[in-house]
Parts: C-alpha cells; structure tokens; sequence
C-alpha cells in the first residue's frame, strides 16, 4: 500500500541527483575573464587563435588562470579585476581589429560540472550587475546621410517636375544647384519651398552659372539629431531583445549618448558585436555599360565612372554599381535565416513592406536582363552580397540573398536586418563590467530572508508534525534545489522580485505538505489505519493541492504574459516554483513517507503530532 516501484524510486533519485549536480555550480561563484570572439563569422576561434592569444599574454606580462575555447570564442580565466583589464588592452593591441576583446564573467565551477552544462544561473543588475557598455552617435554621419537623402529625394523630383538643371552636387553641408536660366531657378525654388521645408535657401551666382544654395535650417538639424538618437535607441532595444536579454537597460543619456547595461550576460564579445554593428541593405543596379574587365580595372585603379561606386564581393571580385539606391534596410519588414532551395547555401529571407514590395516590383519588371546588386552597408564599407540577373518581374515583396555566408553569418544578418539598421554608426566609448547596482546588500538581504523564513518554517513544521513535519521540511528542502537547479539549467536571469518568488514558493510549498499532514490526522481520527491513512492522506489531498497549484499557475502565467521587466522575472520564478513544488510535495515527500513506514509489517503509531489512532493495530 505505502511502497513505491522500483522504477518511481529511481526516478525520484534520478531527479533529486540531478537537482544537487545543477544546483552546485551556484555556489562557487564567478572570477574576472576576457572573451575573443572574431570579428567576421569567417574567422574561426580554433587552437591557432589560442595559441596566439597565450604567446600575446606571456609577451604581455599577464598571468592567465586558464586559456579554454568553445565554438565561437577563447575565454581567457584572470585572477583579479586589474589583470583583466591588462589582458585586454594586450589582447587588443595584438590582435588587431579582425577579432573583439571583451570583458566577461566566468563561472569559477570545474570542468567537469561545465561539461555536463552545470553552469550558474545568471543575476540581474540588481544582485550580481552585467555589462555596461557607453555608446555614441556619430551626428556627422547621421547628417551627411540627411543631406545625401535629400540630394537624391530633390534629384529625382527636380526630374519628374521637368525642371532643367545643370547639376546638382554636396559642398561640405550644402547643396548646389546650378542652373542656365532664371526661369529654371524660380521653379526649383518654388519646389524646393513646398516640397523640402527643412532647407534654406539662396541664390548665388559663380561665372555663368545661376545656383541654389541649399542648407539645413537649424530647426531640421535639431530634429535630424533626435530622430537619429531615437532610431538608434529602438534599434538597440531591438537587438537587445534579439540577443535574449532579461531586464536590458536601453536609455538616452545627454544629446547623443546611450547607456547600456546588459545584467546577468556572459557572451559579452557577441553583444558587443551585435551592438556595434551598424549593417543594412542597400538594392542597386549593376552598372552594364563599364562592367567590361577594361573598365573595372580602371574603377579598380581609382578611375571610377561618374554615377557610379566601385565595391567588391568577399571574394574580391569587383563591381560597378549605379549610386542610385532603390531599397534600403528600413523597408525590410522580415528577415529569416535559412537555405537556399536551389543550392542549399545558407542565405537570408526578407520580406518587404508594401512600399518595399512595390519599389522591387516595379524595378525588376523595368531592368529584366539586368543584374541587380545587393549590398550589405557596415561601418561604412559596402560589400556585394550577390548580384543576380533579373530574369522576370518579381512580386509579392519576398527577396532573398544568399553568397559566400555560413548558418552563423546568416543569422546574425537577419538578426540585424530585422532589428532595424542604425540611423548613425555608434562607437562604443566605454566598456565595463558593473557590479550590484543596489549593493551587496541587496543579495545578503535577499538570501537571508529566504533562509530565515525556512528555518521558521521547519521548527514550526518539526513541532508540529514531528516526524512527518521533519520529512515535509526535507521535501521543501528538496524543492528549494529543485527549483535552483531548473534556473540553472534554463540560464534564467535572477533577480530581488525573482528572490520574492523563490520566497513564495517556499511558502506554498509547505502549503501542500500541511494539507496531506491534516488529512493523515484526520483519517487517524477516522479510525483508519496508520498505513490506510497515510495512503488515503495522500490520495485525497491531491486533489485540492493540484487545483489551488493549477489557480497560482494561472495568475502566474498572467503576470507573464503582461508583465514587464521585474514582473515578468517574479513570474517566471513563480511558475517554475509550482511545477517543483508538485513534484516535492507529492512525490517526494510520499517517497520518505514510504521509506521510513512502508516497510514496517505492523505500524502501531504515527509520529505526526498530538493525534491518536482510534482503532486497533492492524498490518500497513
């Protein structure tokens, strides 16, 4: 009656060794580290780079707890915060720009618990801190390309207004018009006054040309500055929220700085890449008529045919593309990584809004026969991801590019193309790693309450119930690892509200446990036997322990669905909370139950508190 399989033991077993194995990394703490990442997917983080990274330590002076790699990246282990710092600044320098040097945490447990993926579960800001990076907007970049949208918005109106101009050129911050009449110049005026608001005007003569002069009025600078910092902060919450973040921190700090603060982030080189990188999508037209090989080793050369840019694939084969920009990144409204269907190379699927959508439509039904160049646009450099010949008008707003990329690059791609391209590159002006924004305070606090409550509880649990109250307080022991070790195990972030619901759950825990105690005692009081009543104690308790387990689940759910930020950490915790508060309550708990009582031919009293047994001895 009161015996478990064979097969329910080894798995209560089973799971309870596993809870202490996930549980136990949490206790060794982290030490300072520095994490290479390359800076190109190409580039591979093999033994070559390890060695190289050891030799630039040696020569450096920097004493390394340990050298190891993963897949992505070498993971340098240091003794002290000034060491990591050290290290690199050496690193940096030695390497040079084709790999990222990052500060990062490390988990301090042994090899053997990381190889079975034993890692520590990560702490918010507000317990451990994370990653704190200090980024700026270039406003110089960010209004030269104001200024070159202009230059191409005006161009192609200047055209569809019939207007006659001699050219139209940038001259530091302006624009020059320049025309061969008057008559001409009145009309360009009159469209650039109701059609582009945001530029002054005046006229100037130089020789016998009659000209514009076109600048941003201080106005439209302003909103150009804003609008850039806002996209840019959009954007980075994007990747942010991409890259998995729990509780990010995205804010605006003076009139082109933003703060940001990653907690509980160990890859910090990919974050740092992510963040960093400033990629879009540009679809232009091959230029045909000097695509021959005399030509191009000319553009090679520096002799560039006006109209046109001189770029290159990854390959170094080189192109002529007309400057002219049909598409860009900001009308993508989807990018997926995947395969190609015909090759099976790893490529990017984007879906257009309906502007984009009918930009492309329209372009590929004017150019079949023609190539069209996509190029990807970082920090500046324009690499030709691949340049396919039209074939026939495509509709619909589904494109996709695919080139010399491997799965990781493909999906960093889509990452960034999804997320939004930045207004303005950013250069990152401070990095660090940051400690408890709320001080240690906040984690003695936290921790101790918790211990505190379950001591109260279990004093009041083993006076009680004695016997049973001591075995309900092992199995809200068990539950307290249990419940650890699947925050290990998912990588979750822990925060203070996350503290408060491990709390909670400590609480409802022990909730289950009284409800079978009192039911055992009751079927004592019954007349039962001590056996049929732990049996009948368990049985008829469950119901009620699963439907108000299954109501807390509910409000939990809720909270996660819509919360944010600390509300959704308690949720999270909460619900986890339920699941191995059911599994130690029930499970565990009978388990023990079983283990003391189960084997016992003749059971002659229960030690669960001042409650007798009102019949006679009978067999358990």
């Amino acid at each position: 009656m009161n015996r478990f399989p064979l097969w329910k033991n080894a798995l209560i077993a089973i799971v309870m060794a596993l809870g202490v194995v996930y549980t136990v990394p949490n206790l060794f703490g982290e030490v300072p580290a520095v994490q290479v990442l390359p800076a190109r997917p190409g580039v591979k983080a093999d033994t070559a780079l390890m060695g190289k990274v050891e030799q630039a330590l040696k020569s450096g002076g920097v004493d390394a707890a340990g050298v190891a790699s993963d897949e992505r990246s070498i993971r340098v282990r240091l003794a002290s915060t000034d060491d990591q710092l050290k290290a690199r600044d050496v690193l940096q320098q030695a390497l040079g720009s084709n790999f990222i040097v990052a500060l990062a945490l490390q988990s301090a447990s042994p090899e053997w618990l990381s190889s079975l993926h034993a890692l520590p579960m990560y702490l918010g800001l507000d317990l451990r801190g994370g990653v704190h990076f200090l980024l700026e907007v270039d406003m110089k970049t960010a209004l030269a390309k104001a200024i070159e949208r202009n230059q191409n918005e005006l161009r192609g109106s200047l055209r569809e207004a019939r207007v006659s101009y001699g050219g139209i050129a940038k001259q530091g911050d302006d624009l020059v018009l320049r025309f061969k009449d008057e008559s001409a110049r009145k009309q360009a005026r009159a469209l650039v006054e109701k059609d582009f608001r945001g530029l002054s005007i005046r006229d100037d003569v130089a020789g016998e040309d009659l000209r514009l002069i076109l600048s941003l009025t201080p106005a439209e600078l302003k909103r150009i500055e804003e609008a850039s910092l806002q996209q840019n902060i959009t954007t980075l919450r994007n990747r942010v929220n991409e890259l998995g973040v729990a509780e990010p921190i995205v804010q605006q700090q003076g009139p082109s700085r933003v703060v940001v603060q990653l907690p509980g982030v160990q890859d910090t080189a990919k974050a740092k890449d992510i963040l960093g990188r400033t990629a879009t999508l540009e679809l232009r037209m091959v230029d045909e008529e000097h695509s021959d090989p005399t030509s191009l080793a000319a553009a090679q050369a520096g002799q560039v045919p006006f109209g046109a840019d001189f770029v290159t694939d990854r390959e170094g084969r080189p192109y002529l593309v007309r400057k002219q920009v049909y598409l860009t990144g900001e009308n993508i409204a989807d990018a997926q990584p995947g395969f190609d269907g015909q090759s099976g190379q790893p490529a990017v699927h984007i879906n257009l809004d309906g502007k984009g959508a009918r930009i492309f439509k329209q372009v590929t039904r004017e150019n079949v026969g023609k190539r069209m160049a996509m190029l990807l646009v970082e920090k500046g450099q324009s690499e030709v991801v691949t340049a396919p010949v039209i074939r026939t008008e495509i509709a619909g707003g589904r494109v996709q590019i695919s080139g010399a990329m491997n799965t990781e690059e493909a999906r960093d791609i889509a990452l960034l193309l999804r997320a939004g391209s930045l207004a303005a590159p950013m250069e990152i002006v401070e990095e660090r790693t940051v400690g408890p924004s709320l001080g240690a305070d906040n984690i003695s606090r936290g921790i101790n309450s918790t211990l505190y409550g379950f001591a109260a509880i279990v004093v009041f649990m083993v006076i009680y119930y004695m016997v049973f109250g001591a075995i309900s307080s092992v199995a809200l022991a068990s539950n307290l690892f249990l419940l650890l070790a699947l925050l290990s195990l998912l990588q979750a972030t822990l925060t203070l509200p996350g503290i408060a619901a491990i709390a909670l759950t400590l609480g409802m825990a022990i909730d289950a446990n009284v409800l079978i105690n009192e039911r055992i005692r009751e079927e004592l009081r019954n007349g039962n036997s001590p056996g049929a009543s732990i049996a009948a104690g368990y049985d008829r308790a469950f119901d009620t322990i699963l439907d108000s387990n299954i109501t807390s689940l509910i409000a939990g759910l809720a909270l996660l669905a819509f919360g944010s930020g600390p509300v959704r950490g308690f949720a999270v915790v909460h619900c986890l909370g339920i699941v191995t508060s059911m599994f130690s309550a029930v499970l565990v708990s009978r388990a023990m139950v079983n283990l003391v009582y189960g084997r016992q031919k003749r059971i002659s009293h229960l030690s669960i508190g001042n409650t007798k047994w009102a019949g006679s001895d009978a067999a358990a």
